[in-house]
């Protein structure tokens, strides 16, 4: 077969995926991203199930109008999240600015569901 033709079949297969890739939210492209390094470290997987326990009693707190109590929570939280890495921080700032009703905030939202699993076990 020409070597051209070889080319040009590889060039145009790989233009839809490479400009599909181009085309995604950078906050999705994110998501994608934390998931995989929690995922990775169980370690990591644990503190994030902790803020996951956290905010839950940041909410009972917040709803029994106990701020004291919500503040020091909400500093535990920090904490912990701090500890998953500035690709998390990042993250957390990026979800304020997208939808989540959008077709980007329910794929994150997905993805980040992957990770509660592990935590429901606890």
């Amino acid at each position: 077969m020409n070597m051209k033709l070889i080319v040009a079949i590889l060039v145009t297969t790989a233009m839809p995926a490479h400009a599909q890739a181009q085309d995604r939210n950078p906050v999705v492209t994110a998501a994608q991203r934390v998931v995989e390094i929690i995922s990775s470290d169980p370690a990591k997987v644990e503190t994030y199930c902790a803020i996951g326990k956290l905010g839950v009693q940041i909410e009972d707190a917040n709803e029994a109008k106990d701020k004291k109590t919500a503040d020091v929570l909400t500093e535990k939280m920090r904490g912990l999240e701090k500890q998953l890495g500035p690709e998390y921080l990042s993250l957390m700032y990026g979800l304020q600015e997208i939808d989540p009703e959008s077709d980007d905030g329910v794929e994150i939202e997905a993805m980040l569901r992957s990770l509660d699993r592990p935590c429901a076990r606890e």
